[in-house]
């Protein structure tokens, strides 16, 4: 599963690179938790995304809410200036077969340099033309 979703109404609150690092590392414990595999969690100052095989145990709209309500709880612990974060209330899951598991590891781990160019918004209106997925910005963005 390859899992996006952003911090609300896309603000930076994950600037600092070594907060960013440990929240991608926490993710992953969360995800390991649920008996999902995590095989790369990667983003930026305003986005996650995350690539983890999918248990057969929990549903996806459960794994996404734990992970959203865990590491929001664990980022207000763990700096006072970010008792104001949230994520945003929607979240992109795209299945995808074993033959993209790479292409879809690369992507994520040149986040930084691929965000230089294009936005979040862009990004996430590619992936979901990609999968075919018909959208309404206004129901998209929060």
């Amino acid at each position: 599963m390859h899992t996006v979703f952003s911090t609300k109404e896309r603000h930076p609150f994950l600037r600092d690179k070594p907060l960013r690092d440990e929240l991608h590392r926490y993710l992953g414990g969360i995800l390991s938790n649920l008996d999902c595999q995590p095989l790369i969690i990667g983003g930026v100052e305003d986005h996650v995304h995350l690539l983890f095989t999918h248990s057969r145990t929990a549903t996806v709209a459960d794994v996404v809410k734990e992970l959203k309500r865990s590491s929001s709880a664990w980022l207000k612990a763990k700096e006072s200036d970010l008792a104001g974060f949230t994520w945003q209330a929607g979240y992109g899951v795209f299945s995808i077969g074993q033959s993209q598991v790479d292409d879809v590891r690369t992507c994520i781990a040149g986040q930084e340099e691929h965000h230089r160019k294009v936005s979040f918004q862009d990004e996430f209106r590619r992936l979901l033309e990609r999968y075919d997925i018909a959208f309404d910005e206004r129901y998209v963005w929060d």
